[in-house]
């Protein structure tokens, strides 16, 4: 299996702005013919959450036709980072999968908040894991502060799964907390783990990337 992990600078508060740059990069990725491309957290509205009931997707309405379009456009399985997805119970930090054929594979809503980067006051968190396929992979579903909590990842091992992929907006100072979980996730559960981590900054905060892909063995 082919991985491409995008890691890319966002516009801070721009929906439009960053769905044209994701169409971009995807497009430019699919040269490569990867079989999945990976998105960071959060990409169309970056953490600019004093405009997120303004900006937040609609029942993800945009992203889900976006993402539609490019996997079935370049025949990929495409993981669509998160967005800010609005909802009538409140706005989520959320992801959605998309097969080869354009057709929704999975959703997964963020259930551990960052309370250091405010998400708790501005998001709602979500109530349910998530697993899907692609190609031989079963995969479990997490974003970014999930990869602190080793029960989550015990239960995606347990239920059969043999790879996580995590978009994230990992911030510094923070990374070798970065790399060391996510070497540790994969080592004692024996799966692979998947990070894609934002570049550049936004609002107060800056982003390092530093995207990996770590094996089972905790080699990169």
């Amino acid at each position: 299996m082919k991985l491409c992990l995008i890691q890319l600078d966002l516009a801070y508060g721009d929906p439009p702005e960053n769905m044209n740059r994701i169409a971009e990069k995807v497009a430019r990725a699919a040269r490569d013919k990867p079989d999945v491309v990976v998105l960071p957290e959060m990409w169309n509205t970056a953490y600019n959450f004093r405009e997120l009931d303004r900006q937040a997707d609609p029942e993800g309405q945009n992203t889900r036709k976006l993402l539609r379009e490019l996997a079935l456009t370049y025949h990929i399985h495409l993981v669509g980072g998160s967005v800010a997805e609005k909802r009538d119970r409140g706005i989520y930090n959320c992801t959605y999968v998309y097969n080869r054929q354009g057709k929704e594979t999975a959703v997964y809503r963020k259930v551990h908040l960052f309370r250091l980067l405010e998400e708790d006051k501005f998001l709602t968190p979500g109530d349910a894991l998530t697993m899907y396929d692609v190609e031989e992979a079963r995969v479990g579903a997490a974003i970014c502060y999930d990869l602190r909590f080793p029960e989550m990842f015990r239960h995606y091992a347990l239920k059969g799964a043999n790879m996580v992929i995590i978009p994230a907006q990992w911030p510094n100072p923070r990374l070798s907390h970065w790399r060391q979980l996510l070497i540790a996730r994969a080592i004692e559960n024996q799966l692979y783990v998947v990070g894609c981590n934002r570049v550049g900054s936004g609002g107060d905060h800056t982003f390092f990337g530093h995207s990996m892909v770590v094996s089972p063995w905790g080699t990169c």
